[in-house]
């Protein structure tokens, strides 16, 4: 976020945007397709697969973007990407699973959706990425952090808020001085 707006007088609307575009998205898709009780057993595993792969490709993207701003950027991100990769693989699973998908058959759309993505969305925007103008990198990094605010906002932070007290506190802490880390290790 410090960085989109040091490189992009136009970060903070981008930020809001990005927020924006992923609510939209969301409601789009959970009215469009999961809410429908015909397909909501099958939609709900299908929409999370495409939904992860999707949000995983542009994960590549964002690695993409962060490395152009810095190494240290780059690598803050990839660690905070790859810690949240394994874990929406083993939902996309599971949600397979319950939708009626096979076994065999759910792991590799779970691997191929949060895995195999995020290098595609990487290996295929770096080119062009890396020979943009600082604006324009400044620009797909405010928009990149306005998504992840609103996966943090309408999917971790609900979940944070059914943990037990105390460890919902130390997450909070914990992310909360990281944040902080990070931004005073950019100035």
């Amino acid at each position: 976020m410090p960085k989109s707006i040091e490189l992009s007088s136009q970060g903070p609307v981008l930020m809001l945007t990005g927020y924006l575009v992923m609510h939209l998205l969301n409601r789009f898709l959970t009215t469009q397709v999961c809410d429908k009780p015909t397909t909501a057993d099958y939609a709900i595993g299908l929409v999370t697969m495409l939904g992860i792969g999707f949000h995983s490709l542009i994960d590549g993207v964002m690695y993409s973007i962060t490395f152009t701003v810095s190494f240290f950027t780059g690598a803050l991100s990839a660690i905070g990407m790859v810690l949240h990769e394994f874990p929406e693989g083993i939902i996309t699973y599971v949600l397979l699973l319950k939708s009626g998908f096979s076994d065999k058959r759910a792991f590799w759309l779970a691997f191929g959706a949060a895995a195999a993505t995020t290098p595609i969305g990487t290996l295929s925007s770096y080119w062009w990425i890396t020979s943009a103008g600082k604006p324009l990198v400044g620009n797909l990094l405010a928009l990149s952090a306005g998504a992840l605010f609103y996966v943090g906002a309408t999917h971790l932070l609900p979940m944070a808020e059914r943990e037990p007290r105390k460890l919902s506190l130390i997450a909070l802490g914990a992310g909360v001085a990281t944040a902080l880390g990070i931004t005073l290790s950019m100035r």
